[in-house]
């Protein structure tokens, strides 16, 4: 049986460390737990994610520069961790309900404000995994724009989504505004983290005229969306009666346009 040396396992753990998604991790642990009684929770969790990955990045790759996601995870869970240690009981009520739309803002403004200032956030990740050569590539700033914008993108919907449930259904566990929506946009997400880079590789050699794979068919992208239809209409026949009907549509639509795009794909 074969087992990975020390070098190649640490080289694994660099490389999963050096995902932008990682340094998004405590963002949506929190986005997603926060709520009426979970504040406190969320919050230890988040900062301690946070501490844990941080601390990591430092130990495995001891060359690894502070990003920018980095010291906003710092900043931003410690403020939370230290006003809701000392705030009073109304604060404290006021966090558990808009604490999410809170954190998803700040992250909207965080990944469109470092594109304003040239420097998507994904960049820095992207460049410990890159040969310096393609740094300043049209092809892979122009990824790294679009990967950064559509989280901030997915954290805009998350915000929206929650204040709907917050301020206009007055119930923040709403199914759909708290769970449902938040979910699916955060998936979208890491699925187009995942896809784009593929098709931005295959392009730019198509279009220098070197031979390469095709580029990836886009119902790879909507593939692993389709197929959370069928859990969200289960979970939409077990906590809301009020829409059963809408629970078996998803779950028969679910699984034929996972059939129809494994198909295509």
């Amino acid at each position: 049986m074969k087992t990975e040396t020390p070098a190649t396992a640490r080289g694994a753990v660099a490389g999963f460390l050096e995902n932008p998604v990682i340094g998004m991790a405590p963002w949506i642990i929190f986005s997603l737990l926060v709520g009426p009684g979970r504040f406190e929770i969320a919050v230890v969790l988040a900062l301690a994610a946070t501490v844990v990955l941080v601390a990591a990045g430092r130990i495995v790759n001891r060359g690894s520069t502070w990003k920018l996601l980095e010291i906003a995870d710092l900043v931003f869970f410690t403020v939370m961790a230290v006003i809701g240690a000392f705030a009073s009981d109304g604060t404290r009520r006021w966090l558990e309900t808009y604490a999410g739309e809170v954190s998803n803002i700040a992250l909207f403004l965080i990944a469109f404000g470092s594109m304003a200032v040239r420097m998507p956030f994904t960049l820095q990740y992207a460049r410990e995994q890159v040969d310096p050569a393609y740094w300043h590539t049209p092809t892979f700033l122009r990824t790294n724009y679009l990967i950064t914008g559509v989280w901030g993108l997915a954290f805009l919907v998350a915000a929206v989504a929650g204040a709907y449930g917050d301020l206009v259904l007055h119930n923040p566990n709403n199914i759909w505004t708290g769970w449902i929506i938040q979910i699916l946009a955060i998936v979208a997400a890491l699925r187009f983290t995942a896809w784009y880079p593929d098709v931005a590789r295959a392009r730019a050699l198509r279009a220098a005229g070197r031979p390469g794979p095709e580029p990836p068919h886009l119902a790879g992208m909507f593939l692993p969306l389709a197929g959370l239809l069928v859990p969200i209409g289960i979970a939409v026949l077990i906590f809301d009666d009020n829409v059963w009907w809408l629970g078996v549509v998803l779950i028969v639509g679910g699984g034929m346009l996972t059939r129809a795009l494994t198909a295509r794909n």
